[in-house]
């Protein structure tokens, strides 16, 4: 664990009881559903959209629907109810399922995590990079401690494991950027992570994208939506950073400044 993961402090109570404004975003969203219908097409290939914690395939209907949709993706929820850690059995039901798409398609599939569901992507993404195209994590502390966000305890009663209980038969360091293209977005005003342990460090194929929004409406969001979407569109095997420039530079912050 690096010196600054250890330093991290979770979002202050201010940045937490803000989270409410989840609820305007998703109006947000219902409302900017014309201009996020220009977002780049993509070319149809399978698409898993994994939940945070407590939560389920319900929380990413939006998500997943307007993928679908508006985009043409074949698009997936995780099929295991509400998300509650690594219980027994799921780790194996998520790799079954990333199999069965990637068989039926006949093509790699992208993973688009929230929250623990993006732990969960980056981590599936190591163990089977033959499988995977992408790794797209919104609001995912992969690179803090634990115990930098306030939803630590949670995890603790949900799964019945400790929070900075590692599995090496899962993917092994958790911090370390899977070997497929990944894209991190993030919020500074997330009310649950610190922002700095869900960002990646920028490489060849490794980027943070920056949004405002809170944690608990990062899946609906028009930003990352459309981030999400402009991500899915690049042509396999032909991956590059976001391009901030023009108008994106206003719904887009420099993540590194």
């Amino acid at each position: 664990m690096t010196a600054t993961a250890q330093t991290l402090r979770p979002p202050s109570r201010t940045l937490m009881f803000m989270e409410g404004r989840a609820i305007h975003e998703f109006g947000a969203f219902l409302g900017a559903l014309p201009l996020l219908s220009l977002a780049p097409r993509g070319d149809g290939h399978p698409v898993l959209v994994l939940p945070g914690l407590v939560a389920s395939d319900a929380s990413t209907r939006a998500l997943r629907t307007f993928l679908t949709s508006n985009k043409g993706y074949a698009v997936s929820g995780w099929r295991q109810g509400r998300n509650y850690g690594l219980r027994e059995g799921v780790q194996h039901a998520m790799v079954d399922l990333v199999e069965e798409l990637s068989d039926t398609h006949g093509r790699k599939i992208s993973l688009v995590g929230w929250s623990l569901g993006g732990l969960y992507a980056r981590q599936l993404a190591k163990m089977m990079p033959e499988r995977v195209r992408q790794v797209i994590t919104l609001g995912s502390p992969f690179a803090g401690d634990p115990r930098s966000t306030n939803a630590w305890r949670v995890y603790e009663w949900a799964s019945g494991r400790k929070s900075d209980e590692v599995d090496p038969r899962f993917g092994g360091d958790l911090a370390a950027p899977p070997p497929v293209p990944t894209t991190a977005i993030f919020s500074r005003t997330d009310g649950v992570c610190a922002w700095q342990g869900c960002m990646e460090k920028s490489g060849g194929q490794t980027e943070s994208i920056e949004i405002e929004s809170s944690h608990c409406g990062m899946g609906h969001h028009p930003a990352a939506v459309y981030a999400v979407a402009d991500r899915l569109a690049q042509k396999e095997g032909q991956w590059r950073p976001f391009d901030r420039s023009g108008w994106r530079s206003l719904a887009y912050p420099d993540p590194h400044r």
